[in-house]
């Protein structure tokens, strides 16, 4: 998660405050919890020091990730336009 959020800024010492404001949590909350934190946060694509703080305070680290369900999408609805649309033809 460090790396990726001093990789995240274009210097990377902009991000040196944030990454050891993140350290510091572990002193708060516990290593193993900031650990858990990291990989949900990194699983969720956000590196920022308020998004762990906040996963550590609700306690969403101690929570197992919620499995993404892909939807489907209706076949044959009446407004779908079908390929005679695009193609210029006239539509029944």
């Amino acid at each position: 998660l460090i790396c990726t959020a001093l990789g995240a800024r274009k210097h990377p010492q902009q991000a040196y405050r944030s990454c050891l404001g993140i350290l510091r949590l572990g002193k708060t909350f516990g290593d193993a919890r900031l650990e858990a934190a990291c990989q949900r946060a990194l699983t969720l694509g956000t590196c920022r020091y308020k998004n762990i703080e906040s996963i550590l305070k609700h306690h969403l680290d101690e929570q197992p990730m919620e499995e993404q369900q892909e939807l489907a999408l209706p076949d044959g609805h009446d407004n779908i336009r079908g390929p005679a649309y695009y193609s210029g033809s006239p539509v029944k």
